[in-house]
């Protein structure tokens, strides 16, 4: 019995990507199928980073095939492909970083930081090329939280190279001042400050940059949104009625300048007690489930309130690579596969497509 490329799809549209729900003809992320004789041979691309996924994918893929009648050998070759995804209407994206995350709260206190640095670890351990930009300019955390010290260095006295850790490229304020020296600073002056810091740095070839944006929702903030070309946005909260106030209002800023939800994180969902591993809601219980039915987004996940969150962090050596096989750990995994799978589903950016008109007056 010949075998037919059409036999060969059908066989892959029985096999469904156990990370977005779809199948892998569907999902459009079948390439390549060849059909030589009983050998068959074809791509799987990915649009999200899935190193620690790539070899069960494979497997499953190739058993499907293997039972097409009349198959014989089977090849196939599983990869990620990362690409831009638009932002908003009238913002460029930056050189060398195709698709910026902000991790946003509306209030301090919340885990926002230590939910971006272990975002970016965790997209790092699945392969990506991941940047992280403290823009908390009054409170700079990331240098401790990366374990990071000393100066960045500048090759052309215009520019910084970013400083890196655990396979992440970093750049922050906190690298250029003082520990001790507070930012007795305006508006204006941080968010130009942070607008070099973003466009200055010579980041390497990102498919993701996670910036770590400074807590509330004020002019600083809404300022960034618009001048910042940001593919979507993760909004950390606390269960705590007080903190979810406060979260809508991130969640509403958002949406006035068209950028997306990816979705949100509750952090200190449930503390843990370090001695007896009792379990209590301290917090209250289920608020950024509620919170996510309210305004149609997803639930990525929830942090349990734990010592060892803490002292990681403070360590300098977060989570995600203190414990990497931990389960608080895969939390962070499981939430940052989610974000990488919510940014491939958005619409391409074709701005690179698009010619540059230029008009001169004769």
């Amino acid at each position: 019995m010949s075998v037919t490329v059409d036999a060969v799809k059908a066989a892959l549209s029985r096999v469904i990507d156990p990370n977005t729900g779809k199948d892998f003809i569907s999902g459009k992320s079948a390439k390549n199928i060849q059909v030589n004789g009983d050998s068959v041979s074809f791509d799987i691309e990915l649009g999200y980073p899935a190193k620690s996924q790539i070899d069960s994918i494979r497997d499953a893929v190739i058993a499907a095939v293997k039972g097409v009648p009349g198959v014989g050998n089977v090849s196939a070759s599983v990869r990620s492909n990362i690409i831009s995804h638009a932002v908003q209407r009238g913002v460029k994206l930056l050189s060398n970083v195709k698709n910026i995350i902000v991790v946003a709260s509306g209030k301090g206190g919340v885990g926002k930081s230590t939910t971006a640095v272990n975002l970016a670890l965790a997209l790092a351990a699945e392969g990506a090329q991941v940047g992280l930009l403290d823009a908390d300019i009054y409170g700079p955390s990331q240098p401790m939280m990366m374990g990071i010290s000393g100066r960045p260095e500048s090759q052309d006295g215009k520019t910084i190279e970013p400083m890196e850790n655990y396979g992440v490229q970093v750049s922050s304020i906190g690298f250029l001042i003082d520990i001790d020296q507070p930012m007795v600073w305006r508006g204006p002056m941080v968010v130009q400050a942070l607008m070099q810091l973003l466009e200055q740095t010579n980041w390497r070839a990102l498919d993701y940059l996670i910036i770590d944006m400074p807590p509330g929702t004020g002019d600083i903030q809404l300022t960034l949104s618009q001048k910042v070309p940001v593919t979507g946005a993760v909004i950390v909260t606390t269960p705590q009625d007080i903190a979810l106030l406060d979260a809508r209002k991130g969640l509403k800023m958002f949406e006035k300048v068209d950028i997306p939800i990816l979705g949100i994180v509750e952090n200190m969902s449930v503390h843990i007690c370090s001695n007896c591993g009792h379990a209590e809601p301290i917090f209250g219980t289920g608020g950024g489930e509620k919170m996510c039915k309210e305004y149609g987004v997803d639930f990525l996940g929830a942090l349990p309130l734990t010592m060892a969150i803490r002292e990681q962090a403070d360590s300098g050596k977060p989570t995600v690579v203190a414990d990497p096989d931990g389960q608080v750990a895969d939390i962070y995994k499981k939430i940052a596969r989610k974000v990488a799978i919510k940014v491939a589903d958005k619409a391409k950016d074709m701005s690179s497509k698009f010619p540059t008109i230029v008009i001169k007056n004769d």
